[in-house]
């Protein structure tokens, strides 16, 4: 259990003492109580240090969590709400307050068919019931789909990662006939363009797996965990997509876009790197630096012809061998038409 769930059993356990007018609790009362809760949460032995308790009465006490909790000491031992009708639990909101938690409710209701997040459902519910949420649809929309094959792994590709468990993957890929076996060490979850990869150790390098492809998964519980402790920031600081390069070094990615497209790439940027070089009333030249991968080139592509790159050199004819096979079969297509 992860320390701030055992900080809220605390704060509750505490809460629900200090409101107790038939009951005299001592600092020792209060720290029993607390390891109590806490073994009924987790089934197993769980003591709670006496500093802790003093800490967790002392942020009560504070404006830390906006508790402002009224706790005295009276006969010199024992502990209480000074006054009878306080809890941590009666949030004074103001009006606004109440709409931003009902949008952030709307905004989380989105998530709750994902697997991952059925275990929010819970909270979500309860949100809406503490905060009186409203039912009317939300007007801030995520895309998404739910239905999208591969979410039904993230759970255990989840799990696997914080626990740093090694996984045995059945794959297939797109270009094969056959799903093979893969023993990966899972180190990042990565969402783009709507489909989810996992980014993992496979034989000392590192490779990312789609969701989608992914047919079996299996913890190797004896196996010994790869660590290469991720910062996934820094992992793709260099890179559009997911496909990052051990070797490859990040590139001056020059290109030209019309005036008519321009707006849309200076308001979304293809990468955090991206400068403008010149504009005229024809367009605008852009300039990123980027490792040049299969991601950027389809990013690149999807402007068709509002979309020039001038540099590096081989980017730019492979860009000019895809048009040009892209014209040859629409070529083909209208000679069949003819015929």
């Amino acid at each position: 259990m992860s320390s701030n769930k055992n900080a809220l059993i605390r704060y509750k356990t505490l809460d629900k003492c200090l409101k107790n007018k038939y009951r005299k609790y001592t600092l020792e009362d209060l720290i029993n109580e607390c390891s109590e809760a806490l073994f009924e949460y987790e089934g197993k032995e769980s003591f709670v240090s006496r500093r802790t308790v003093q800490l967790d009465l002392q942020n009560m006490r504070s404006e830390k969590f906006g508790y402002e909790a009224p706790i005295e000491v009276y006969e010199r031992k024992y502990y209480r709400y000074s006054d009878p009708d306080y809890s941590i639990h009666n949030i004074s909101v103001n009006e606004s307050d109440l709409k931003a938690m009902n949008n952030a409710v709307q905004i989380l209701k989105q998530f709750k068919d994902f697997s991952m997040f059925k275990e929010m459902n819970g909270v979500i519910q309860k949100l809406e019931d503490s905060i009186h949420a409203t039912s009317h649809k939300s007007i801030i929309h995520l895309d998404k789909n739910e239905q999208l094959k591969g979410l039904e792994h993230i759970d255990i590709i989840y799990e696997s990662i914080v626990s740093k468990k090694v996984l045995r993957i059945l794959y297939k890929s797109f270009t094969a006939r056959e799903a093979n076996s893969f023993t990966v060490h899972p180190q990042l979850l990565k969402e783009y363009n709507n489909r989810w990869f996992l980014i993992c150790v496979y034989k000392g390098k590192m490779f990312n797996l789609a969701l989608d492809r992914m047919e079996q998964i299996e913890q190797e519980e004896k196996a010994e965990y790869i660590d290469r402790d991720l910062d996934g920031d820094e992992y793709f600081k260099d890179i559009v997509g997911v496909t990052v390069s051990e070797t490859m070094k990040p590139r001056h990615v020059v290109f030209f876009v019309d005036s008519s497209n321009a707006p849309y790439v200076k308001t979304k940027p293809f990468h955090k790197s991206q400068q403008i070089i010149s504009e005229t009333e024809e367009g605008t030249i852009f300039r990123i630096c980027v490792q040049i991968n299969y991601e950027l080139e389809r990013l690149l592509l999807g402007f068709g012809e509002c979309l020039i790159v001038h540099q590096p050199k081989k980017l730019r004819m492979r860009m000019e061998e895809k048009f040009r096979s892209g014209f040859n079969n629409y070529k083909n297509l209208h000679l069949d038409d003819e015929n």
